[in-house]
């Protein structure tokens, strides 16, 4: 498999980009930065200079919504191109190789791929509804191939050895282009209590998935975005907002406790996992295992053409 899908992948928290500030990232294989230009957009640019190799994310600074080489002072803006070279006779035509970005949902978006987007993730209504409290942020690496994170989603036999439940869900799945859904209940127990929730799963391409529970004890929207680090590695950040109970919203803290409690531990577990499996191109699967196959023919739409 392709090391990076082609689609959207959210690598930072838009409180994460403060205005005037440089961020280092490694996402792709590939040294980065973002910053905020002059109208205040994110951008993110690769991190070294064309001019001498100078890596913009170590002792760069931001200067009137451009980004300055520590190194030679040599300055790029938010499209990329260097627009001064202190001493040169006329500006080089060189630029910073980058991506297209998207900042909604408290999040700064980019898109991998060749040519500009087809089709754009849309906004998350809970991550600004002050329905949900402020989020719980996870964030791990695997040694494991984003697909392999995303099929999690629907090996159906998984929830029951590492979440739980009694009898592996049976799961609807709707597709429609780049986007799908998975959609089924989950039972388990829970402080000695049996939960019993829905289940819905919308994929937005290969690295963004916003999963919703509801029940009657307790409501979550999980943010799951999954994005390559390089050929080895994947990331998987996960943002949880908890509904806050409508009644008793002085709650809400015992609530993100319990939460903490029973669900961060097992994506630890799956992480372990993840980091010692292989891919297996024909998994021997049972017959009620049909997500996988489900989620594969889907996904392979994001990878380039033979």
């Amino acid at each position: 498999m392709p090391t990076v899908p082609f689609g959207w992948y959210a690598v930072l928290r838009s409180r994460e980009l403060r205005p005037g500030k440089v961020v280092s990232l490694h996402y792709f294989g590939r040294a980065l930065i973002a910053f905020r230009g002059a109208d205040g957009r994110a951008a993110v640019r690769d991190a070294h200079c064309p001019h001498y190799g100078a890596h913009l994310g170590a002792g760069g600074k931001v200067v009137d919504g451009t980004v300055e080489c520590p190194f030679h002072g040599w300055r790029f803006g938010a499209d990329g191109r260097c627009v001064e070279a202190p001493f040169a006779v006329r500006t080089p035509k060189v630029s910073l190789a980058g991506f297209p970005v998207r900042e909604h949902s408290g999040l700064v978006f980019v898109h991998a791929g060749p040519g500009e987007p087809s089709w754009e993730v849309p906004e998350i209504p809970e991550t600004g509804s002050k329905e949900f409290a402020a989020p719980i942020d996870d964030t791990c690496r695997a040694r494991v191939h984003v697909q392999e994170m995303r099929e999690n989603i629907v090996d159906e036999s998984h929830f029951h050895f590492i979440h739980g439940q009694s009898e592996p869900p049976v799961q609807d799945w709707r597709e429609d282009g780049p986007f799908a859904e998975a959609r089924g209940r989950i039972s388990r127990r829970v402080l000695g209590r049996v939960i019993d929730n829905t289940f819905d799963a919308f994929m937005y391409g290969p690295g963004v998935m916003v999963v919703r529970t509801h029940g009657p004890v307790l409501s979550v929207t999980a943010v799951a975005l999954s994005t390559p680090v390089d050929d080895r590695t994947s990331e998987l950040r996960m943002l949880y907002y908890i509904r806050k109970p409508a009644r008793l919203p002085f709650l809400t803290p015992l609530a993100k406790l319990v939460f903490r409690m029973a669900a961060l531990g097992e994506v630890r577990e799956e992480v372990g996992i993840w980091d010692h499996k292989i891919h297996q191109a024909r998994p021997v699967l049972l017959p009620h295992e049909k997500g996988i196959k489900a989620l594969r023919r889907w996904y392979a739409q994001f990878y380039p053409a033979d």
